[in-house]
């Protein structure tokens, strides 16, 4: 920018310092206050879920007037010399030319959001993860505005009920779920508003006195109860509700759940009895009562889901999950496996059918769309490759290796990493070629990613000591996926792309070693 905002703020400044003392130092109180004041108030941690620089729009609006008072400034200081009507034409031109001008030129390309419909199809993917008439629980802002915006906007199915679980811990919103909204039905919410004010039922307390399994709704009667004996007594006297066990259960009906499309007939075998599992926290928060007390009273009527999982709004229900899209639906269907890069078994149909027809991808592959760092990250946290691989993967287990080569392929079309960085994934991706004997669309992603962490490595090792401490999870995770994709050219006979990788892993393993050593 050539220091050219700077300097007209500053000209501006002084300039509205010798004539209107006064003012200058409310400008520089909003100044002051809005910026620098925010930024030690807030103490905002370097990564952010989001921009945050709205914080420090005020500071901006206070720049700005002095941007303003600078062409003043300039105008006032040489309007002895020049014609002022001439003089004003040319200093605002030259002003707006130079200014918003080159911060326009400069900008246009990284700030772009034209074409790009990123945020609200991954909000159509979500809600049309779900079958009618659905309950969907969020968890926190940036899963839930965007879903908002696609219902009450575009009115992209509204009759699925968006539940953001960090609000359901206030009276007024689990009064709001109460009520009917659009062409959503009230959820079956049985407490008594009485039960769930502000400052009623926050907390509850795990107290285990018993081992016994109890049904949901045996345990939503108990912390209801106004028995004494269902409440623990604190030291000031106050009486708090508490749970007696750590073992909850939904019971199942077989017949409900097949003929509801809960579970698919094929699948009848599969069905538990009931959901039962083993609650590992000391307390539950009034969202997650409020989710026990759905739970308890929907009786599965109404298919539910999860916009992500691993995260203590699930309640540990995780093993019941099923994929489904960007969404996991619980179903009463044991998965004993699930782990955190695994979560919930595959319904292949359905999510073949929405990953490869359904879904919208908001134009992220078009070379006239720009992909900032927050929507690149936000892909990677929805891994959308993994969705792909996984529901690959199970195809190859049922012999269907034509569709699942159709569907990497989808995936590695949809996701380059000019698109979005590679990572972890992107290896699954390639072993999955490899498993479909599509040796060289495996071959061509290792090395492009072995090329770029070899350029990631050569930077972050030519660093001083003292920085290479603070970027070491970095290295090591860039050796790590170095190391991963040197082992898995290795067990694919790719002798002449393995000797590469390995040989690069070793030569950036020993300076890595060799720099902490000094």
């Amino acid at each position: 920018y050539y220091f050219l905002p700077l300097l007209l703020g500053l000209v501006g400044m002084l300039f509205q310092l010798q004539r209107d003392v006064k003012n200058f130092w409310v400008v520089m109180f909003l100044f002051i206050l809005t910026g620098l004041a925010i930024v030690v108030y807030l103490n905002q941690k370097p990564f952010e879920p989001r921009e945050r620089d709205y914080s420090y729009a005020g500071s901006f609006y206070a720049f700005a007037i002095w941007i303003g008072l600078g062409v003043l400034g300039l105008f006032e200081s040489l309007s002895e010399k020049f014609q002022k009507k001439i003089l004003a034409f040319f200093i605002t031109i030259i002003c707006l030319t130079l200014v918003p001008g080159i911060l326009a030129a400069e900008n246009w390309d990284d700030h772009n959001r034209s074409g790009r419909y990123t945020a609200r199809d991954i909000a159509y993917n979500y809600l049309n993860s779900c079958e009618k008439n659905a309950i969907l629980f969020t968890v926190g802002d940036n899963d839930t505005f965007p879903l908002w915006y696609a219902q009450e906007v575009e009115g992209i199915r509204t009759d699925v009920r968006v539940v953001n679980l960090m609000l359901l811990n206030m009276d007024w919103y689990i009064d709001q779920m109460r009520r009917r909204a659009y062409e959503s039905d009230p959820l079956p919410i049985s407490t008594p508003p009485e039960k769930f004010r502000i400052g009623i039922n926050d907390v509850i307390y795990i107290q285990e006195r018993t081992n016994i399994t109890a049904d949901l709704k045996d345990i939503m009667e108990f912390i209801l109860s106004d028995k004494p004996g269902t409440k623990l007594e604190a030291q000031t006297g106050e009486l708090y509700s508490y749970i007696p066990t750590r073992n909850f259960r939904i019971p199942v009906d077989s017949s409900i759940v097949i003929k509801n499309g809960t579970v698919k007939p094929k699948d009848a075998s599969l069905i538990v009895p009931s959901i039962e599992w083993r609650f590992n926290r000391n307390r539950l928060l009034k969202s997650d009562f409020i989710v026990l007390d759905i739970l308890a009273n929907n009786n599965w009527k109404r298919p539910v889901y999860y916009v992500t999982e691993g995260h203590e709004g699930t309640l540990g229900l995780d093993n019941y999950f099923q994929l489904e899209g960007f969404a996991y639906r619980l179903v009463p269907i044991k998965n004993p496996g699930s782990n955190q890069l695994n979560t919930g078994r595959i319904d292949t149909e359905i999510l073949y059918d929405r990953l490869m027809n359904t879904f919208r991808w908001g134009r992220m592959k078009e070379p006239d769309v720009y992909l900032d760092d927050f929507h690149k990250r936000t892909m990677s946290i929805v891994r959308v490759r993994s969705r792909f691989v996984r529901l690959a993967d199970e195809l190859i287990k049922n012999g269907d290796n034509n569709k699942a080569l159709m569907v990497i392929d989808r995936c590695n079309e949809l996701t380059p990493h000019k698109v979005i960085p590679f990572d972890y994934f992107s290896i699954e991706m390639a072993q999955t070629y490899y498993r479909l004997n599509a040796t060289e669309k495996a071959n061509t992603i290792l090395e492009e990613y072995g090329n770029i962490c070899n350029d990631y490595l050569n930077y972050y090792l030519d660093q001083k000591k003292s920085t290479i401490k603070i970027i070491k999870n970095d290295i090591q995770y860039s050796l790590s996926m170095m190391s991963r994709m040197s082992e898995l050219s290795r067990i694919y006979n790719q002798h002449e792309l393995n000797h590469k990788l390995d040989s690069l892993f070793n030569y950036h393993y020993d300076i890595y070693i060799k720099k902490m050593a000094k």
